[in-house]
Formats: C-alpha cells, sequence, structure tokens
C-alpha cells in the first residue's frame, strides 16, 4: 500500500472518529433534556445518503460529502435550514423551548467531548508509553545553526544555548522548534551571558518561503571520524580509524565539526597536527595534509542518540507513568496543545507574519499522519485534531456552536431571545465564511502542489 494511502485511511478513521464523537456530545444532553434529535449523521447527505436507518424518532446515517458531521436538533436554526419547521408553534420537544442554560450545555457538547477526548488520548498515551525526551538544560555545548541566514535573521550562532522563549524555560529539545515558531522573544546564553533577542514578525513566512528552513537547529555534531573517503583520499598514510574523535586541529579546539571547518578553511594547503582520541580512549597526534577545499579526505561517522549521551554532549529522560501518574500529565499536555493552537491562531490572524500563507486543507491535515502504520503517532494526531476541532467549533462565528453559544450568552444576559430570522440570516452568513475559509485553505494546498 503506497505511503499516500496510509496517510489517507488515517486521516478518514480519525477525522470520522472526532466527528461522531463531537456530535455525540450534542446527542446525549438533547436526550437528557428529552429534546427531539431528528438525524445523528457522519459527513453530510446534500440530496442524499450512503446509508441511513432510524431508530425510534432519530434517522442514523452516513453521508457522501466528507466536511463534517451533524446531529438535526428539532426547533433549531442549524445546517439543515429547515425554516419551514421554524414556522410552526414551538413544541416542548423542540431546541426552542428549552431553558436557555440547557441549549447552553446542549451548543457546548460537542467542544467539550473533543477536548475531553484528547486529555483521555494523552492519559492513555501516558500511561502506555511514557515519556522519552532531551532536556534542554542538558545539552552541553548549544545547538549548531543549520542554516545561516536563518540564524541572522533570528540573531542565534551555533554554540548558542536557547534558555526561554517569551520568559518560558523550554523543557525540551523537541519543542524549540514549535515554541520558537509561535513566540515574539528568545532568551540566549552566549558565552556565559544571557542576552534576549526579538524574533522577527516575518520569521514564520521566511521559513514558510522554503520548508526545507524549518530544521534550522540541529545537535552540534562532534568531529568523529570512520575512516578515510574512498571517493575523496587525500592522506592515504595517515591511519584514521574508525570512531576517531578529533579533539584539536593545530591546538585549537576542533571537538565539533563547525570548529573544524573554520580551522580547516584557514588552513587550505597546509599540513596539520590533530589530537585524536581512540575508541578505546587512549589519543594520538596525526599529521595530515588539508586540500584546497579545506578537508582532510574522512569520512564522518554518524553517532547514535546513546553516542551523545556516553560522551556527555547531552542526556535522554525516560520516564514511566502509572495510570494514576497519567491524568496530570495528560490534562497538562492537553492545556499546552490548546495555548500552543491558539498562539498559532494568533500568528495567522497577523497579517504581517505572513503565517497564513501556511494555511492547509485536508491534504495539509493528511499530511500530519505517518506514511507508515504507526499507533503513537495516530493517536498523537488524533488528539492534536481533536484540539484543534474543538477550538476551531468554540469560535464565534455563526453557523459554528461558538456561534449559538454568543447568541445564547446574549439571551441570558439581556433576557432577549434573538428573533428566528435574525438566527436563520446569521447561520447564512456564518456558513459563507465557512466556505469561504474552507475553500482559502484548500486553495493553499492546491498552490503548494501545483507551484512548490
Amino acid at each position: 500500500m503506497s505511503p499516500i494511502a496510509i496517510q489517507a485511511i488515517q486521516f478518514f478513521i480519525s477525522l470520522s472518529l472526532l466527528i461522531v464523537l463531537h456530535e455525540l456530545g450534542h446527542f446525549i444532553p438533547a436526550k437528557l433534556f428529552k429534546t427531539r434529535v431528528e438525524k445523528f449523521y457522519l459527513f453530510f447527505d446534500v440530496k442524499f445518503s450512503l446509508f441511513k436507518k432510524k431508530i425510534g424518532e432519530t434517522e442514523y446515517g452516513i453521508g457522501w460529502l466528507p466536511l463534517g458531521g451533524y446531529v438535526k436538533i428539532s426547533g433549531m436554526i442549524d445546517e439543515s435550514m429547515d425554516t419551514e419547521a421554524m414556522k410552526q408553534d414551538p413544541q416542548p420537544w423542540e431546541f426552542r423551548s428549552k431553558p436557555a442554560w440547557q441549549r447552553l450545555i446542549i451548543m457546548l457538547g460537542g467542544v467539550t467531548v473533543n477536548f475531553v477526548l484528547a486529555v483521555i488520548i494523552f492519559i492513555g498515551m501516558a500511561f502506555s508509553y511514557g515519556e522519552q525526551y532531551i532536556p534542554n538544560e542538558s545539552v552541553k555545548d548549544g545547538y549548531q545553526v543549520t542554516d545561516q541566514e536563518i540564524g541572522e535573521k533570528l540573531g542565534i550562532q551555533t554554540g548558542d544555548r536557547i534558555i526561554a522563549v517569551d520568559g518560558n524555560p523550554l523543557k525540551s529539545f523537541r519543542g524549540i522548534f514549535l515554541e520558537i515558531v509561535n513566540g515574539n522573544t528568545i532568551t540566549i546564553e552566549r558565552d556565559g551571558a544571557l542576552q534576549e533577542v526579538e524574533i522577527p514578525v516575518d520569521f514564520i513566512e521566511t521559513l514558510l518561503d522554503n520548508p526545507d528552513r524549518m530544521r534550522f537547529l540541529a545537535m552540534r555534531q562532534p568531529f568523529v571520524v570512520s575512516g578515510h573517503d574512498p571517493d575523496h583520499i587525500v592522506n592515504p598514510d595517515v591511519d584514521f580509524q574508525a570512531m576517531d574523535q578529533v579533539l584539536s586541529i593545530n591546538g585549537e579546539t576542533a571537538f565539533y565539526l563547525d570548529q573544524a571547518k573554520d580551522i580547516l578553511a584557514r588552513n587550505k594547503g597546509q599540513e596539520v597536527s590533530l589530537l585524536v582520541e581512540r575508541a578505546n580512549g587512549s589519543q594520538t597526534i596525526l599529521m595530515a595534509q588539508v586540500n584546497d577545499s579545506a578537508t582532510l579526505g574522512v569520512s564522518l561517522q554518524s553517532l547514535t542518540m546513546q553516542q551523545f549521551v556516553d560522551k556527555g554532549l547531552m542526556e535522554i529522560e525516560t520516564k514511566s507513568y502509572s495510570l494514576i501518574e497519567s491524568i496530570p500529565v495528560g490534562i497538562e499536555r492537553g492545556v499546552t496543545t490548546l495555548g500552543s493552537y491558539v498562539k498559532q491562531l494568533k500568528k495567522i490572524f497577523n497579517p504581517e507574519t505572513g503565517a497564513y500563507k501556511g494555511v492547509g486543507g485536508f491534504a495539509a491535515i493528511g499530511g500530519l499522519f505517518p506514511d507508515v502504520w504507526d499507533w503513537q503517532a495516530f493517536w498523537g494526531t488524533t488528539a492534536l485534531l481533536s484540539v484543534i476541532l474543538a477550538f476551531m467549533n468554540i469560535l464565534p462565528i455563526p453557523a459554528l456552536d461558538g456561534g449559538h453559544v454568543l447568541f445564547l450568552l446574549y439571551e441570558m444576559i439581556s433576557g432577549r431571545k434573538p428573533s428566528d430570522k435574525f438566527l436563520e440570516y446569521a447561520q447564512m452568513v456564518g456558513f459563507f465564511i465557512l466556505m469561504g475559509l474552507l475553500l482559502f485553505a484548500n486553495g493553499n494546498d492546491l498552490y503548494k502542489l501545483i507551484f512548490k
């Protein structure tokens, strides 16, 4: 099966699960308050449905248009736009006949379920998989800036330690990228001194212009040799051995590859003295020639994470959680994920950031899933989408749950209920807003596919 097909299947399963549970969040309180639910649908059944079955007073079905789902509640202005029913006198089982507080609970049910679901998934993941990460404070000699232009734009250099973003200390190396993208200021440690640098307003746009730049920070690579480069042998008689760690060149520290490159660039065409530590811990001096390309004709050894740890360059924190311990961890992850998403939206709605260029539709969402089946990644992505779905639905846009909540709060505070005609118009306006956003997001996907 192709990687794209695997991603598509995961996306379909995840989306279906989230939609059904979201609508169930409306369905259950509606039933509890004795409100009639006429339809419960996964996807939209415009003109016809793929499947339907009526049980009691409710028709359950699957539509053909995979843009969401809905429950049709009697006496409510919703996606169905059943205005004829609204012309009839209110009945006791209708939504409009219920007290405002009951209607509010019904409308909040979907987003509540989505957020609770995300927390439950995070709890399950903490219990099942635990947690493994590189503590940011354990990284010994800072990070490598892999893109010089990005580094200059941010005001960071190779060897800087990234301490905090917006004053919030960074927990792990993995979280640095997202925090910087969402942040406004970076606190760095350079040569033992702390300094704060501002993140340019258009930094996100810079990254979006070239997605290859997204990973602009990496672990500093020690200058470890695997042997002679068979394609570019420069020093055939020099005894380079596998796992040789270069410590210095001509007495200058060259433990890291970035340090060595600078020294070698200054010694083109010259012989240099290398202080090397062997795999057995012994040290020796090698004399080698630097060619005109500022290289020694050696192949570099890729190190495992454990080898980084063994060299004392970082630590790997591994935690296991009991079921009880997993609960606060899951709640914290849910809240953190929501907070991060809100920060991203703030960037998107600020035209100066250029972040709107990164807005994606179904293709972008599907791309969040791995191209091989991985249950941990699947559930992690599903939890993220559940948080996104919860927040997007609570936005005060007519036709979304948040729009209905806004009007209900107005009613509860003012004591005046908006007219059915007003709600109808608001629903239509909200529908066109959502269609516009949908077209924009998926248009972005198409643009990226064709032109990038």
